[in-house]
């Protein structure tokens, strides 16, 4: 199998201009690589079952689809190597992303304990916050193993301040210096970003020195503790777009796959942010 282009493991690729935050619009739709040079996050399992792949025109970043397969299974159904090979693929013929989140195992209730959310089922993994943790951290071992080079990144998993400390230990006790980290990834805190136990969550490794990344964060949250991290995505405008009528001149029923909504979602929700916080927001276009 052809090897990607080597990179040095601590190359920033992700990092914005100085003082910024990077705000990645997530998609389900990749061919979006070639549309728009706006930072995107896409999820591993939408490239890898497509036959063509597109050079991206921007920055890009890769999800696991962790949330997904937890969802629907209660297990990871792709071995790491499965992954790592997705991983090549996506680097060879799309471009070298920014960074790919690891397999890791979100710590919600409804993950691991099952249910129901709207119109999703959860099957629950019926395993510990602490067996979660030891998975997540193995699995980020494991697969900066098999592929050194690919970007992949560590993400922190817990339910409270306390257990985000003892994620972040563990990971320490194996030898990650996660401050060396160009970027580490925040799970689990999408439906808290907007509390106070969620600010306390950013704040709390934000202060260990670590260079964040907020999965799924959206307005509130981002007024709130956007100026703690180094990135963030969210793909809030999907289901903003199913509960409302199309864009004017739009055939479709509604606009949730329409990348005219997502730009112009993303631009009202930078606009949105304070004026003394949107200095820290880029595209990332000039990076």
């Amino acid at each position: 199998m052809t090897q990607p282009i080597t990179l040095p493991r601590a190359l920033p690729a992700g990092a914005p201009a100085a003082g910024g935050m990077r705000f990645y619009l997530t998609t389900h739709k990749r061919h979006w690589v070639k549309l728009t040079n706006v930072p995107l996050l896409l999820k591993s399992e939408h490239f890898a079952a497509a036959a063509t792949l597109y050079p991206a025109r921007g920055r890009y970043a890769v999800d696991s689809g962790g949330f997904s397969e937890l969802q629907r299974h209660g297990h990871w159904t792709r071995t790491p190597r499965q992954y790592v090979d997705d991983l090549r693929r996506i680097w060879e013929h799309v471009g070298p992303y920014d960074w790919a989140a690891g397999q890791d195992w979100m710590c919600e209730d409804l993950i691991i304990h099952g249910g129901t959310a709207g119109p999703l089922s959860f099957v629950g993994t019926k395993l510990s916050v602490p067996e979660h943790q030891r998975r997540t951290v193995h699995n980020f071992l494991d697969l900066r193993s098999l592929a050194p080079t690919l970007r992949i990144i560590p993400t922190l998993q817990g339910r409270t301040v306390d257990e985000y400390h003892t994620c972040a230990d563990l990971y320490e006790s194996y030898g990650v210096d996660l401050r060396q980290e160009p970027t580490v990834g925040l799970g689990s805190v999408c439906r808290l970003q907007s509390t106070k136990q969620g600010a306390a969550i950013v704040t709390a490794m934000a202060a260990r020195g670590y260079r964040l990344h907020g999965f799924g964060f959206k307005i509130l949250g981002l007024e709130r503790v956007g100026h703690l991290l180094a990135s963030a995505d969210s793909a809030a405008w999907s289901y903003h777009a199913r509960k409302r009528p199309p864009l004017p001149g739009h055939p479709h029923k509604n606009c949730a796959n329409c990348i005219d909504y997502a730009l112009r979602w993303r631009r009202r929700v930078l606009a949105a942010i304070p004026t003394h916080r949107q200095t820290l927001l880029t595209d990332g276009s000039a990076a």
